[in-house]
């Protein structure tokens, strides 16, 4: 479906981390974990997997919806 592009879980938590906190800026996290994306996700909105972060300064939760060439295309 994802043809060669497709990015592999290490790589995904390394573009997780890689962005900032959109509270306050920061690239520090307590928590990052990385799940494959729910079928749903995958065909609607064309992620692979999906990252759910903890900023380490401010405490917000983030969600971000990783691509198979490792885009990022959401965050809430």
């Amino acid at each position: 479906m994802y043809g060669l592009a497709r990015i592999t879980r290490e790589r995904a938590e390394r573009i997780a981390k890689a962005h900032a906190c959109e509270q306050c800026g920061e690239y520090s996290y307590k928590r990052v974990a990385i799940s494959p994306a729910s079928k749903a996700q995958q065909e609607s909105l064309k992620v692979l997997w999906q990252a759910v972060k903890v900023c380490g300064v401010c405490g917000t939760h983030q969600e971000l919806g990783i691509a198979a060439d490792g885009d990022i295309v959401y965050v809430g």
